[in-house]
């Protein structure tokens, strides 16, 4: 199975429009943002994401908030 990730070029691109952490330090956006992909171009579930891309509950809230 091949991971789904933007490259540095195209993370520089879009980091701009991710919120400021505050508080809690976030996870890496990469990675996660990588996960959201790949649940959403393979219509899968969030709770049967690979866990290379972090919790699950975890990629969901940074679709939904």
């Amino acid at each position: 199975m091949t991971h789904f990730y933007y490259t540095l070029s195209q993370m520089a691109r879009i980091a701009p429009y991710f919120p400021m952490p505050y508080g809690v330090p976030r996870v890496d956006d990469r990675r996660v943002s990588g996960g959201v992909v790949y649940v959403i171009r393979n219509g899968i579930l969030w709770k049967d994401a690979p866990k290379a891309y972090g919790p699950h509950k975890t990629l969901y809230n940074r679709v939904i908030l």
